[in-house]
């Protein structure tokens, strides 16, 4: 019998599975921002603006103590069309809860492995929104350290 030890740390597999998330969300059309404060004071590990408008938040899970000690993901629901956790592919999956989607990560790439349900936002927190995520990501592309999303 083979055994198997990860050596990466909890930060490594942050990482890895947040930009494989991100390049996954890219390839799907969504424009994705890592590390957005919420105007609740949450913060979002990936939130993505789709194709159509629709606002994706994605918090990523580096493993078993990593879930189990974070249950501030309900407070998203107000900021969001729909909520995914991302997972590296060795995390026991049986231990989430089945309302939010699912996306299985690495450091290249995902899958969507179970669809959020979609909750619309109200037009008018949809535009605010928008808006407010535009600033956000003109802000960091011009070189400003910028994290919260101000409505």
């Amino acid at each position: 019998m083979d055994i198997i030890v990860d050596l990466r740390t909890r930060p490594e597999t942050t990482d890895l599975v947040t930009r494989g998330a991100a390049r996954f969300l890219v390839s799907l059309g969504y424009a994705p921002l890592a590390e957005v404060t919420l105007p609740n004071g949450r913060r979002a590990d990936l939130m993505a603006l789709g194709p159509k408008g629709d606002v994706l938040i994605v918090e990523v899970k580096s493993g078993l103590e990593d879930f189990r000690v974070d249950r501030k993901w309900p407070e998203y629901a107000p900021y969001c069309d729909a909520f995914y956790f991302s997972v590296s592919p060795d995390f026991p999956e049986g231990i989430l809860p089945e309302e939010p989607g699912l996306i299985v990560a690495d450091g290249f790439g995902g899958a969507i492995v179970r669809e959020a349900p979609v909750a619309p936002l109200a037009p008018a927190r949809r535009k605010a929104l928008t808006l407010a995520f535009a600033r956000l990501a003109a802000l960091r592309a011009a070189g400003v350290n910028a994290e919260r999303l101000t409505l």
